[in-house]
């Protein structure tokens, strides 16, 4: 009888059907058998004959039944157990993919912790859908990171920005006073100030250098932008969770990536496009055709403050050093 290797049936149908047909085959076989044996025994005669027919019908009848059963297996497992199986299959097919749907919708694709190092998968990953993209969004504080990404790359790209707006008090002493909270009491608030205003300051000159990577690049200021980071590309969403309590002790945060599509990518790329548009923020544009005093005076639009030819290549060697220690230690390459 069918087995697998082990000796074990695969199938409780086959189960049933075989143990069936065994346990009819052994009762035709003890009939025979018995009807052969007690005809053995009995004197010449119609009796002796009939008993001895009955036996000899029952052995071939066990088996040509047998022989039959062998035959027809096959045909009755394609018949009855196949589909059930197909069926089985499809139903459970279905299901998993309305599982993966579900997923993909609210569930983030990929959980980086937070680390106190950048992480080569988390940059590798994030270079490679910004190598797919056609549009770039960005929100966050200053911008030096998507300066330094835009610059290892070598397609063109429409870049939106939203950064924070320099001019307002409100929004360097808010996020100073998280990174005072972040690093301790030994911090010093003033010189948190003083950092936050140069990292705005390296940013604005950091994107000026990557224009020659985009189309063009719409700069959005506004007061006081949330904590978390938001990169949005064609086919992903990363959120950078600076607001994350659990990440208060290290470098960079836990960040979530969420594919397109999703419940979450929709929303945030409808809010940060909302945000590009509003009239209650400050828009201002670098495009490759943007010269250097154009930017000198759009640094003072900006900032608030005159920019002079010694500072700004004080703020450029200041983001070139930046771009040089994050890429190394990102695994950017050169």
């Amino acid at each position: 009888m069918p087995a697998d290797a082990r000796g074990i049936r695969t199938n409780p149908l086959q189960e049933i059907f075989w143990t069936r047909t065994s346990l009819l085959l052994a009762v035709l076989i003890v009939v025979s058998g018995t009807c052969l044996f007690l005809a053995g025994g009995m004197d010449p005669g119609n009796g002796k004959n009939f008993v001895q027919a009955i036996g000899t019908g029952t052995m071939i009848s066990a088996v040509v039944g047998f022989g039959q059963t062998l035959i027809t297996a096959a045909a009755s497992q394609r018949a009855l157990v196949a589909p059930v199986i197909e069926e089985s299959k499809k139903a459970l097919h279905e299901l998993s993919a309305e599982y993966r749907s579900l997923n993909s919708e609210f569930f983030p694709t990929h959980v980086f912790e937070a680390t106190s190092e950048p992480d080569p998968k988390f940059n590798e990953l994030m270079m490679a859908d910004l190598a797919r993209s056609r549009q770039y969004l960005f929100r966050g504080f200053a911008g030096r990171h998507a300066a330094a990404r835009l610059l290892h790359s070598h397609a063109e790209w429409e870049m939106r920005a939203v950064l924070a707006d320099p001019r307002e008090a409100t929004t360097i002493s808010g996020r100073a006073r998280y990174l005072l909270r972040k690093e301790g009491a030994e911090a010093d608030y003033d010189d948190i100030q003083q950092r936050l205003h140069d990292e705005v300051r390296v940013g604005l000159v950091g994107l000026y250098h990557a224009r020659s990577r985009c189309t063009r690049i719409d700069l959005t200021v506004v007061d006081d932008p949330p904590l978390d980071r938001l990169e949005i590309f064609d086919d992903s969403v990363w959120i950078t969770l600076y607001s994350d309590a659990r990440s208060a002790t290290t470098l960079y945060p836990r960040t979530l990536r969420f594919s397109e599509g999703s419940f979450i990518y929709n929303m945030q790329r409808a809010e940060l496009l909302r945000t590009c548009v509003s009239r209650a923020a400050r828009h201002f544009q670098i495009t490759p055709e943007t010269t250097r005093q154009d930017f000198l005076g759009l640094f003072t639009k900006i900032t608030g403050e005159p920019l002079s030819e010694e500072q700004f290549h004080e703020l450029e060697g200041k983001f070139r050093a930046f771009r040089k220690e994050f890429s190394t230690a990102a695994e950017l390459g050169s």
